[in-house]
């Protein structure tokens, strides 16, 4: 089943990872189905989509135009469902979609959301020296 467009990617704009991942769909967002929400913006209200910041910063969130939720590996998925057949990212959801690879890539994508305020922030928002991930602006 196909999920109702456009796609709304909740992406912490601050991780330079995360920021850099998105471009890349920002580059090659097929048929416009696919908007960018940073919720490290200073319009971001988590309260307006019924979840807490804190909820928004632990993974990457995707929501539908008929407002169903999507986190982690499974968000990923969405997204690359968007892409036309025969590309990478199809192809990578593919694979992904795997059972027994499905169940590693949940892992993968669990530590790398756990740690990832270990990797480098964008500069512009570490001028004060602190780019605490897990306390909202």
């Amino acid at each position: 089943m196909s999920p109702a467009y456009p796609l709304e990617i909740f992406y912490d704009g601050s991780c330079l990872v995360c920021a850099t991942e998105i471009e890349t769909y920002r580059r090659n967002n097929p048929q416009g189905r696919l908007a960018f929400i940073d919720i490290r913006g200073d319009d971001f209200s988590a309260a307006t989509y019924g979840k807490p910041l804190e909820d928004f910063l632990s993974k990457l969130h995707v929501r539908d135009a008929e407002g169903n939720f999507a986190t982690g590996v499974d968000a990923f998925l969405l997204i690359w469902q968007v892409y036309p057949s025969g590309s990478r990212y199809r192809l990578l959801a593919a694979v992904i979609g795997l059972p027994g690879i499905k169940l590693l890539a949940r892992w993968g994508y669990a530590i790398f959301a756990r740690y990832r305020h270990l990797l480098p922030k964008r500069k512009s928002d570490c001028a004060d020296g602190t780019c605490n991930l897990h306390h909202p602006r």
